[in-house]
């Protein structure tokens, strides 16, 4: 009773109030990597932008690194295609729903936003969109049917015209054999000299040269098999025409009755597969012909290829791993050269997107400075560090440039698009990614864009029938010339290679990876090449149990004698676990030289100084010696035991639906356990409330729900779930001690003393530990994470990082206390008598579960000096919440992700700083910051001619905002566009062309914007925008 008044009684003054709308703030940022099943792309030769849209209906533009725009169609749906309006800022999406959008970046509350402005739609079977055309001039685009028919719409009103081309007026001069049914208008380009001429393509191989101006079929051109694409040549004297099976044809235009050239099957006699597209473009060195497809059938029709071809000598055929979605060169040439002259050409595929150098003679990719593909091989886990010291850095920026150097282009990265106004970012940051081919990959997270900078591999370590090097093959003589492009590799070549924990001292560049088969690295940086012996030591954590039998794979073979290492991370000790389960927690102490790692079946502390096992722990119930780590069938009769159990359990909770009364409290219930920890109830003196600025929990008692203790022979219960190391207060207040703590799925803990031998006998003495304490929790929860802070209520840090000055000595005096995370509590006891000082039962509350845990730093926006160390806490709900510490207090609730996507909640990971990571898909992650003061921000501008765009445009100048009358309704000076009612927003956007003049005086007009959030969001005039 008294806890409960206390804890109704107490609100959070308004200065509290004040100071937590200062230190937290949810938003979510920016997006890293590469757009999740990539369905259509444009490219503006003016602003030198490229668009890409996805099959979720997001469309997303890319200029210079830095330059990014986000939109998303409203219903989800599949973008086709792509149209850029050259020096507009504008683009036309094709939706798989017959629909059309208009997508504009405009200026909305002083922030650039990618907004779909208008959107129209054809109804009716024959006039399903079939293809496309943009006019030179942008006034036009040409829809073309599967009824055969060509529709034009107004670019600026965004309305169809009266105008249009049937096909029976075309069909008047055509062979009598295609009157009948010439197809569906497969492809549409408008001559290059004489804008009135559209050369017509027709599903079954149909060509008409079409004159606007005559009405009239200037030429017909009668090709024999199915036409997929068309390309004019530069000069408009001849085309060239590609088919289905793999043949392409070049036409002259003043002679129809029979081609120029072709057909031409680069890849026959033997039947071959559609060439999709093809490209001509004339150069110095020879003229170029791209196409994409084209293979034989029978033995290569799995391949997705783009062939380069230029002139009789250059003939390369590019190999992806995944499917071309489209391509386009990239030419400095204006329309007055003489020649296309390209430099660079763009090839987009469904899991990359690679840019070839084709001003080289090999053909090399650039290094992409975004758009990675974070998903080369399939995201296993994932850890952030901040603060990297320059000496780390700069090794790294050398050994990752050394290793992608002969490959890759020397040129600038060709896509420049927009300004960027951003400042060097005050520190470097650091991603790791751990892949399932073993790989770990090192990206800069320092600014907005992810760039990557170094590729670890640990697969060259191991030996075996999958893993043995293959010696090269020479392809002089292969036909096709097939070249291997991308970085994309959905396959491993062993399961047991896959990278399970990560993590990294920056202070002594001592990195330690963790794999599936038991294997933990101990690696140290070198920028040197070198040749070692590596040493493996092999560490049998169920030693103890006579019965245990393992079923699972075997472990990695270690290769014999001396490897060479390049420049980079060299690994100089192996510690072999027995069993070789996965890995399911980390720990690292460089100071100490010690490495604790943990599995299914137990823990292990490993000295890697002296290379020998410290200690071990087998955390197997005796019960449970099958060995399948949690994966062994039960025996019939304790699965009737717990079929039993489990039907009580339901018709218990069913009862205690029914009856009208209070449930009971959560903890009450007695395990029979010994530990203090069970035996004593820890009141909390605290109440639990959320505080944000939009969502605010219910300021009453929450209603407890009824928590079940959990079987203590749960066969899952020996997992060891995290962990920790610290120098605490667990022995007497007066000494602090070296403590290892690991926590387990069933709730147990155990503590152990680390007795540390003298630096100068640290190589001949051996560290020794010893049991000094062992708690259960009273509802077996599975231990998520656990921390010790000082008085100060600040995380304890390690000496390294001291050391190095990259954070402050925390204080040593006073009394510490530990923080234990569970699944369903929170809980925080006074060391060293652990005793219960104050707990937070989030499941009982709320249903949910902890996911994830962070102990993370949060400081205030207006007093750089104030910093709040606080819990961070992601829910099986996709929620996170912040709370203070010790007192447990709840600062603030968001909803972050959604609880249906496993995948996001299960690959989540903080910065120190109070951002976050997640996988938004398996190819891209999203960032958030849930502090006030640290936000990923982005400052980029467009460029356009005051003139660029004629009509349908909104701008918003705050420095000089024109009076606009639209309708009688007049908008004054310094009126904010953005609070419009729906109506008026409507009649400006759509008659804008009529009734809005904007008088600029100067010639450029720049979008500049601070964008903090790229997330998607639905104002009330139901336009779509996203903030970049």
């Amino acid at each position: 009773m008294l806890k409960f008044i206390r804890g109704k009684g107490h609100q959070p003054s308004a200065e509290r109030l004040k100071l937590q709308k200062e230190l937290f703030a949810f938003t979510k940022t920016t997006q890293h990597g590469f757009p999740h099943r990539p369905s259509a792309l444009a490219w503006d030769p003016e602003l030198k932008i490229m668009a890409i849209g996805t099959r979720n209906g997001t469309v997303k533009i890319y200029g210079r690194p830095g330059v990014e725009f986000y939109g998303q169609h409203e219903n989800d749906c599949s973008v086709t295609q792509l149209f850029s309006l050259p020096n507009q800022g504008r683009f036309i999406s094709l939706c798989d729903d017959n629909s059309l959008h208009l997508w504009e970046v405009n200026v909305r509350d002083g922030k650039s936003v990618l907004e779909e402005v208008k959107s129209c739609s054809l109804e009716g079977r024959l006039k399903k969109i079939s293809t496309c055309f943009l006019q030179s001039s942008a006034e036009h685009l040409l829809i073309g049917t599967e009824g055969g028919n060509i529709y034009l719409l107004n670019v600026n009103s965004f309305k169809m015209t009266d105008t249009i081309i049937y096909q029976d007026v075309v069909m008047q001069n055509v062979p009598d054999d295609y009157r009948v049914n010439p197809g569906a208008v497969e492809a549409i380009a408008e001559h290059p000299t004489n804008p009135n001429k559209i050369l017509i393509g027709y599903n079954r191989g149909l060509l008409v040269l079409w004159d606007n101006e005559s009405l009239n079929a200037d030429h017909t051109y009668v090709g024999t098999q199915q036409l997929e694409s068309v390309c004019w040549h530069r000069k408009g004297d001849h085309f060239m025409s590609s088919h289905n099976d793999g043949s392409y044809i070049t036409w002259t235009v003043d002679d129809p009755s029979k081609p120029k050239e072709g057909p031409i099957t680069p890849y026959g006699p033997f039947p071959c597969k559609a060439i999709n597209k093809l490209l001509y473009r004339t150069a110095k060195g020879g003229d170029f012909i791209i196409f994409g497809g084209g293979m034989p059938r029978a033995n290569l029709g799995d391949r997705h290829t783009v062939t380069v071809q230029q002139g009789d000598n250059k003939h390369v055929v590019f190999d992806f791993t995944s499917r071309v979605v489209d391509f386009f060169t990239i030419s400095d040439a204006d329309e007055e050269y003489e020649l296309d002259d390209p430099h660079s050409l763009v090839v987009l595929v469904e899991e990359e997107m690679v840019v070839l150098d084709l001003h080289d003679e090999n053909f090399p990719p650039y290094r992409a400075p975004y758009l990675c593909s974070l998903h080369s091989s399939a995201i296993t886990c994932a850890q952030h560090f901040s603060n990297i010291p320059n000496a780390l850095w700069s090794k790294l920026v050398a050994v990752g440039e050394e290793q992608g150097k002969e490959p890759c282009s020397s040129r600038e990265w060709p896509i420049t698009g927009g300004l960027v106004n951003n400042d060097e970012p005050k520190a470097h940051d650091l991603l790791l990614t751990g892949h399932e081919d073993g790989t770990v990959r090192f990206w800069d997270a320092s600014g907005v864009s992810l760039k990557a900078l170094y590729k670890l591999s640990t697969s060259l370590l191991f030996t075996g029938e999958d893993l043995n090097e293959q010696s090269p093959i020479d392809d002089s003589e292969e036909w096709p010339p097939f070249r291997k492009v991308g970085f994309f590799d959905p396959f491993s070549d062993d399961p047991r290679l896959a990278v399970r924990k990560v993590t990294l001292c920056v202070a002594s560049e001592t990195l330690v990876v963790a794999g599936t088969a038991g294997q933990v690295l101990v690696m140290k940086l070198s920028t040197e090449e070198s040749q070692t012996e590596v040493e493996s030591t092999v560490t049998n954590i169920v030693s103890d149990r006579d019965g245990f039998v393992w079923k699972g794979h075997e472990r990695l073979v270690l290769k014999q004698g001396a490897i060479k290492f390049a420049p980079g991370f060299r690994t100089d000790v192996v510690m072999q676990f027995h069993p070789p389960a996965a890995i399911t927690a980390l720990a690292l102490h460089s100071e100490w030289g010690l490495v604790a790692a943990g599995t299914a079946h137990g823990f292990s502390f490993f000295d890697y100084v002296q290379n020998k096992t410290v200690a071990s722990k087998c955390t197997l119930n005796p019960n449970d010696l099958t060995g399948a780590g949690g994966d062994a069938a039960m025996s019939r009769r304790k699965s009737f035991k717990k079929s039993l159990r489990e039907s009580f359990r339901r018709l218990r909770r069913g009862r205690s639906r029914r009856m009208d009364k209070s449930p009971s409290r959560g903890d009450s219930r007695e395990t029979g356990g010994k530990s203090p920890i069970e035996t004593r109830s820890a009141s909390s003196p605290v109440e639990h409330r959320s505080v944000d600025g939009t969502e605010t929990a219910i300021d009453t008692k929450p209603i407890e729900r009824q928590i079940e203790a959990r079987s203590a022979d749960d066969t899952l219960g020996s997992m060891v779930r995290c962990l920790y190391f610290a120098k605490t207060q667990i022995v007497s207040v007066a000494h602090c001690t070296a403590t290892v703590w690991a926590g387990t799925n069933s709730g147990a803990i155990y503590v152990y003393i680390v007795i540390l031998p003298a630096a100068d006998k640290r190589k001949s003495t051996a560290v020794t530990t010893r049991l000094a304490k062992e708690i259960q929790l009273k509802h077996r929860a599975p231990v998520v994470a656990i921390a010790v802070v000082n008085s100060a209520c600040h995380f304890l840090t390690d000496s390294p990082e001291v050391q190095n000055n990259r954070t402050k000595q925390p204080e040593t005096g006073g009394c510490h206390r530990v923080v234990i995370c569970s699944e369903e509590q929170f809980k925080v006891f006074t060391l060293p008598s652990l005793k219960p000082y104050g707990k937070f039962k989030l499941t009982a509350h709320e249903g949910a579960r902890v996911r994830k845990i962070g102990f993370l730093e949060y400081q205030s926006r207006s007093d750089a000096n104030y910093v709040e160390h606080c819990i961070t806490c992601l829910t099986n709900q996709g929620d996170i919440g912040i709370f203070s510490i010790p007192d447990l207090r709840r600062q603030l609730i968001c909803r972050c992700i959604k609880k249906e996507d496993i995948t996001g909640i299960s690959s989540l990971v903080y910065t120190c700083k109070g951002e976050g990571f997640y996988l938004h898909s398996s190819s891209e992650f999203q960032r958030f910051s849930l502090s006030a003061s640290h936000v990923s921000c982005l400052k980029c501008s467009l460029e356009l001619p005051a003139s660029s765009r004629s009509g349908g445009m909104i701008l918003e100048n705050h420095d000089s905002i024109p009076k606009i009358d639209v309708e009688n309704e007049v908008i004054e000076e310094n009126d904010d566009l953005g609070t419009l009612n729906e109506e008026t927003h409507v009649r400006i956007t759509e008659h804008t062309e009529e009734k809005v003049e904007v008088k600029r005086e100067e010639t450029i007009m720049t979008i500049e914007t601070t964008i903090l959030a790229s997330e998607v969001s639905v104002s009330e005039g139901g336009q779509t925008s996203c903030f970049c």
